[in-house]
Formats: C-alpha cells, sequence, structure tokens
C-alpha cells in the first residue's frame, strides 16, 4: 500500500507531466461554435502545434477570466471591439509584431488602423457582424422591428434580450433614435426607463446569452429575441422550413468585430503568431464564414465565400443600411455609469 507520502508524490509528478504537456501546444479562449470543427487538427496538421480551444459566452466573463489569471495561461483571445481598450488599459493584451502577420495585408481597408484599435497595436479582426432580431415568421405578418420588443403597446409576443450591457442599451438607443455611445444621463435613464417597462411586461422572458436565445426561439419557446446574427442565420440554414427569420432591425443594429489578440503573458506567442496568421489566409478565413455564418474582415476571402451568405443582407447589409450600423466604441470612465444603471435595470 502506498504511503500518503509516496501518493502525493506521484501525484505531484503526474500534475507536472499534465503542465508540461499543456504548455507545449496554443491554448484559445473564444466564444463557442465561432470556429469549423475540423480546424484545430488542420492547422496541427498543416504547423504541429497542438491547439486546445475553451469558451465564454460574454466579453465579462472573458475579461474575468484572464483577471483571474487567464492572461498566462491562454495564448490568444477573441475580444470585441469595444472591450479591447479597456483590456489595454487594464494590462491583459500585449501589443503584437506585425512582421510575424504577413498575411494581416489580406484585411479589408475598414480593419486596418480601427478606431477601437489604433495601428493594430492589439488586435487583429476575425469576424464581424450585427445583434438583431431572430423571430418566429408563424408571430409577425411582416418583418418584425425593435417596437416589436421595446414598445409594450405594440409588443403581443414573448420576448427575450440578450444578457449584454452595451450591446443590449445600444439597441434601445437605436429604437429612441440616439447615440450609441452616449455618455449623457438624461439618455442613459431613458433607456433604463424603456428596459424596465419591458421587465414589467408578462411577456418578457429575461435576458441570455446570444446562444441560450437562438435555442429558445428555434425551439418555439419565445417568439423573438435579440442574438448576434451568424447564430441565428446558421440554425436558419440548418433547418430548412423552419420558418424562422432574422433581421436587422429598421431603426438600426449594433455591429461588432471580434478579434484576436495574444495575453499579456502568453506562454506560446509565436503560436498565437501562426495561428492569427493561418486565419488570415484567403481559404481559411472564408472557412471560418462559411461555417459561423458571420461576415469576414478578410477581403481576399471573398472570393471563397458561399454566394447564398455573401449576397444575405442579414450577412452583409446592403449599402443603404449601412449608415444604420452602430459600432459600441469604450467610454472610458463612464463606463462605470452604464455598469449602474445595468444593475438597476437588473434589480427592478
Amino acid at each position: 500500500m502506498f504511503s500518503k507520502k509516496v501518493f502525493l508524490g506521484c501525484l505531484f509528478f503526474l500534475l507536472s507531466c499534465a503542465q508540461v504537456f499543456a504548455a507545449d501546444e496554443l491554448r484559445i479562449l473564444t466564444w463557442s461554435d465561432y470556429m469549423p470543427e475540423d480546424y484545430p487538427a488542420k492547422f496541427e496538421k498543416e504547423t504541429g502545434i497542438k491547439v486546445r480551444l475553451e469558451y465564454y459566452e460574454s466579453m465579462e466573463e472573458l475579461v474575468s477570466k484572464l483577471r483571474a489569471g487567464g492572461v498566462s495561461q491562454y495564448d490568444l483571445v477573441v475580444p470585441s471591439d469595444y472591450i479591447v481598450t479597456a483590456m489595454v488599459q487594464l494590462g491583459l493584451l500585449q501589443e503584437l509584431d506585425h512582421s510575424k502577420i504577413p498575411n494581416m495585408k489580406n484585411l479589408d481597408d475598414f480593419f486596418i488602423n480601427p478606431a477601437y484599435d489604433p495601428g493594430n497595436k492589439y488586435t487583429i479582426a476575425y469576424q464581424w457582424g450585427t445583434v438583431g432580431l431572430f423571430y418566429n415568421k408563424e408571430k409577425f405578418a411582416t418583418e418584425p422591428t425593435l417596437a416589436d420588443i421595446f414598445d409594450p403597446k405594440k409588443n403581443t409576443t414573448h420576448f427575450m434580450v440578450i444578457d449584454s450591457i452595451r450591446e443590449t442599451m445600444s439597441l434601445v438607443f437605436c429604437y429612441l433614435g440616439k447615440d450609441v455611445n452616449t455618455t449623457k444621463l438624461d439618455d442613459l435613464k431613458e433607456a433604463a426607463d424603456v428596459l424596465i417597462a419591458a421587465k414589467k411586461n408578462p411577456l418578457f422572458s429575461g435576458f441570455d446569452v446570444s446562444y441560450g436565445i437562438r435555442t429558445k426561439v428555434s425551439g418555439k419557446e419565445l417568439d423573438i429575441g435579440t442574438t448576434y446574427n451568424g447564430a441565428a442565420i446558421k440554425y436558419i440554414a440548418a433547418n430548412p422550413g423552419c420558418n424562422l427569420g432574422f433581421v436587422n432591425p429598421k431603426e438600426g443594429a449594433v455591429a461588432w468585430a471580434d478579434n484576436m489578440a495574444i495575453p499579456a503573458q502568453a506562454p506560446n506567442p509565436d503560436y498565437a503568431y501562426a495561428f492569427i496568421n493561418w486565419i488570415l489566409d484567403p481559404k481559411i478565413g472564408a472557412g471560418v464564414s462559411n461555417f459561423a455564418k458571420y461576415a469576414s474582415p478578410n477581403k481576399a476571402a471573398k472570393p471563397f465565400i458561399d454566394p447564398e451568405f455573401l449576397n444575405h443582407p442579414g450577412v452583409y447589409p446592403p449599402a443603404d443600411y449601412q449608415a444604420k450600423l452602430h459600432f459600441i466604441i469604450d467610454v472610458g470612465k463612464d463606463t462605470s455609469m452604464y455598469d449602474q444603471v445595468w444593475t438597476m435595470i437588473k434589480a427592478r
């Protein structure tokens, strides 16, 4: 029989081996259902680098994981545009060496030198899309609008909104015709009143992450919900005849860009650089969009994207709608004001 001392010694040895093994791989922390299932194995076959994927369902969860020690455990993360500035200020990301990303030349001009990361100092765009309305066509005679959620007099269907401070608040601002990045206290109070009134509606089914809303609408538990365009469109494409639809509402939609970034203390940054450059290959980048049903920031990938989705207005909004797409930007010290308002909304 092993003594306690021998047992603990063996356990320590096994854990040490596991840590060595874990160190020799690319650890990616990303959104769930956001990469073709064969890509980790494909990347390993082409580069010899093993990939381990871990997931989160909100930006708040991503930041929490990094601040809890993940900044030295993960090699690549995929933050949304509006959170990048805050992550840099918190010291969570490292500056990129562009000489290690030659395929950066394939990025669309719109994603070179973006406002949320001047000079692409910390990030490279991965996918972009919108937050719009996923709905049951049987419940709507015409395409729904934000009024079908936020106007108690018009709302006659079971609904839910995405559990994301800035994205949900921004949709309310679209509904009210206000700047989605406003820092005016009166605007925030007005938006809070709209959301609190929506919560009091007996048809309100709560807040949830995008995947949860997609599941509930597709399962006919909900009639309509706000969610990411690709999450909805991907389900519709996989289930012909489901009689579900997705629309970027006429009042406007939240636009976003998810980005590849390397944590400040990543154990294998060169593995991350190899992966970023690999994703920016035209065919590889197109494969991401064909799988996830989000738009690609890679201009060289467009010839390889499924024409059905390249021409889908929910994926690539038409030119006359683009003025209604609103990107969220970091509001600095006023973020705390948003947090306070959100806490009040949740508590009421």
